[in-house]
């Protein structure tokens, strides 16, 4: 199957912790760094994930916040640390290609927001993604 979401990081399953409806999986990434995603316990079963699964996380690009640093006291737990590698500018949006460890993520921003907190080739960032955004696949 090819999908129109560039931003694949594969992992492996940590942990899942099943709700009623819902459960959060844990995946660290291949470059070392954990993601949540939150998904439903249907989908757990329909891609028989348990711990030690491999699995590729995607997220769309509209759905990646950018950060100058860390952020704290904010509900969102995926923090990706990483490097801007590319801009490309439109009236309204910016694409922002971030290098992070064990891949690249593509984030889509709106022009204002980019020329706000200055970003440039090589600016430091972190890559924020809500864990209901994160839809997982099986490598």
């Amino acid at each position: 199957m090819t999908l129109s979401i560039r931003n694949q990081l594969p992992g492996t399953v940590t942990a899942i912790t099943p709700g009623e409806a819902m459960a959060t999986v844990k995946v660290r990434l291949d470059g070392g760094q954990e993601i949540t995603a939150a998904i439903t316990r249907e989908a757990v079963d329909d891609l028989g994930l348990t711990e030690g699964s491999a699995v590729r996380t995607l997220v769309k690009s509209t759905e990646i916040a950018l950060s100058t640093s860390p952020v704290e006291g904010l509900s969102i737990r995926n923090q990706l640390p990483g490097t801007v590698t590319a801009l490309t500018s439109g009236q309204a949006m910016t694409s922002v290609k971030v290098s992070v460890e064990g891949g690249e993520l593509t984030a889509a921003i709106t022009t204002d927001a980019a020329t706000d907190i200055g970003l440039t080739t090589g600016s430091t960032v972190v890559a924020v993604i809500k864990s209901t955004e994160v839809s997982l696949a099986t490598a």
